[in-house]
């Protein structure tokens, strides 16, 4: 049983993460298996300086360890491209030359909040040995979804079908370089692919808001020949509005906690109650809701953080 922790960089980690990562820790450590951090890096424009070691004091703030790591994504570029040359050999990518803005408008539907427009194949005749063609010209390379895309069992959810020929289509697996850079990058997809089959995890618990990535990866998997883990989503920490965390819902950020005095265990009580685990938010220490965690007794919706309940562990 091997279940990972993966915080990103890009910016601080706050409550939601906070929640989700102590699911993921509890469902491995509860039946005795081993974690690995890891850091997903590789968005680089985007990444703040001090966040990565932010993260680690966030981590260890709330009691977490880990067995193997930190394992950064940018020292690993040589196992991704491997990947994407085995996709190229199989013809299942395509170079693609849409901007983002070509792809809006084409776009003849809504779509989701945290998806794209479904991408209309502009760029789908193309074969690998296109790619010559397109030396001064920036491109990416997408993956060729299927006619039939894969269901699968969620951990928390059940049976799950999304279709991904309506939610984004033919999906970037390869980037082109951003600016101010030389090199291409690997997109999320295929990174976190490669890197939880390299380590070895069995489980993935991350948030609901990353459903229409699971069939996606569920097709790399199949053509890179690797074996999935389970998938576990959870429903996502949310402001009194209904919308994910965000700095509209004021300073929801970990080392602002801390800095405010708060007590780990009482973030603590305050998430384990919001999963069903405490009948009242009382301080308690990670270990202690070992023998507690139940999956089942997560709530289907989403947590809402109000200041109220913020309030009641000593914050605002």
């Amino acid at each position: 049983m091997i279940g990972r922790l993966a915080p990103s960089p890009t910016g601080a980690q706050h409550v939601g993460n906070a929640r989700t990562y102590l699911i993921a820790w509890l469902s491995v450590r509860s039946r005795g298996g081993r974690i690995v951090l890891r850091i997903e890096d590789i968005d680089s424009p985007r990444v703040k300086p001090g966040a990565e070691q932010q993260a680690y004091y966030d981590l260890q703030w709330l009691g977490f360890d880990w067995d193997e790591g930190p394992i950064l994504q940018t020292r690993r570029m040589e196992e991704y491209r491997a990947a994407l040359v085995q996709l190229q050999r199989r013809e299942l990518v395509y170079p693609c030359t849409c901007t983002r803005s070509d792809v809006d408008r084409a776009a003849s539907a809504p779509h989701l909040e945290h998806e794209g427009p479904v991408y209309p194949g502009t760029c789908a005749g193309r074969r690998v040995r296109d790619e010559a063609e397109l030396a001064h010209r920036p491109y990416c390379w997408r993956f060729r979804v299927p006619a039939e895309s894969p269901t699968f069992l969620d951990g928390f959810r059940g049976l799950t079908r999304i279709d991904l020929r309506q939610v984004g289509g033919d999906f970037v697996v390869w980037k082109t370089p951003l600016p101010g850079m030389t090199t291409s990058l690997p997109a999320y997809q295929l990174a976190v692919v490669v890197d939880d089959a390299a380590q070895g995890v069995t489980e993935v618990v991350r948030g609901d808001d990353l459903l229409p990535s699971t069939p996606r990866q569920l097709l790399l998997y199949q053509a890179l020949g690797l074996t999935p883990p389970q998938f576990v989503h959870v429903p996502l920490v949310v402001g009194p509005d209904g919308r994910r965390l965000a700095k509209r819902h004021g300073d929801t950020r970990l080392s602002s906690l801390r800095e405010a005095g708060v007590r780990p265990e009482m973030l603590l009580g305050l998430l384990a109650w919001s999963c069903g685990w405490l009948t009242a938010i009382e301080p308690i220490v990670l270990r202690e809701l070992l023998p507690l965690f139940r999956l089942e007794t997560i709530p289907r919706e989403p947590f809402v953080l109000t200041p109220e309940l913020l309030g009641r562990i000593g914050y605002g």
